[in-house]
């Protein structure tokens, strides 16, 4: 085989992968990727569509795989790849790149075997989850994986909280926004109903949790605009 077919073989692979891995991609995010022209690109598509890829167009927008299209070897539960999603933001910190890398690289992998839904909020949960330094608490809870599904499906949660504020638990409905690690402690940061404003929950505290049917407008900030926002408001629960 030549090396431009071994080029293109590798290329047409590639591509399959991306279109695996995100929803939609456009021709020319595909032609910058990998250094061809557009009309490269579109060549290649043709080609996938030839061999019996359900490659969909969506106009103006990208192109994307038809659902279910892929049976994956391996299938994993959201609760599964959320907490590799969570893994992957504790790797991120490690200081040696080569484990980063091919960490990174696994989890593009596991995505690609995801269904949309799955993989859309597993990408959801990736943006909201963070790892900050607190010494000096070491307590852990039971709730993480529940919360997890709650913030991703945008579901109410009903809790019995114990605060450092009150001798009696209290009882909040409260809309899950985000997750913060403090070393081995979780903070759930959620839109308390009851304080009308946004609230840290520390997981050890909550002693009943309960996740509602009930649904929530997804909010419309990032957690990059709320620690921004979190540094003019005080939000303790």
């Amino acid at each position: 085989m030549h090396d431009n077919e071994t080029s293109r073989l590798a290329r047409l692979t590639a591509i399959l992968t991306h279109l695996q891995t995100k929803r939609l991609i456009t021709a020319t995010e595909l032609a910058a990727k990998f250094g061809v022209s557009v009309r490269t690109i579109y060549r290649d598509i043709r080609s996938l569509e030839q061999s019996g890829v359900p490659v969909l167009t969506e106009e103006g927008k990208g192109y994307m795989l038809m659902e279910g299209y892929r049976i994956p070897p391996v299938t994993f539960s959201e609760s599964e790849a959320n907490a590799l999603i969570t893994a992957e933001q504790l790797v991120i910190k490690n200081r040696d790149a080569s484990f980063v890398k091919e960490y990174s690289a696994a989890v593009e992998k596991i995505k690609a075997v995801l269904r949309y839904t799955t993989r859309e909020n597993a990408d959801l949960l990736s943006g909201r989850v963070a790892f900050a330094q607190n010494a000096g608490y070491d307590r852990t809870s039971n709730y993480l994986s529940s919360l997890q599904l709650a913030l991703t499906n945008f579901n109410l949660i009903h809790i019995m909280y114990q605060s450092t504020e009150n001798s009696k638990p209290t009882e909040r409905i409260a809309e899950p926004f985000a997750l913060l690690s403090t070393q081995e402690n979780w903070l759930l940061v959620a839109w308390c109903r009851l304080r009308k404003d946004y609230r840290h929950f520390r997981l050890d505290r909550i002693q009943q949790l309960q996740v509602l049917s009930d649904k929530f407008e997804p909010h419309k900030i990032s957690l990059q605009e709320y620690f921004k926002y979190s540094e003019k408001n005080s939000t303790h629960p």
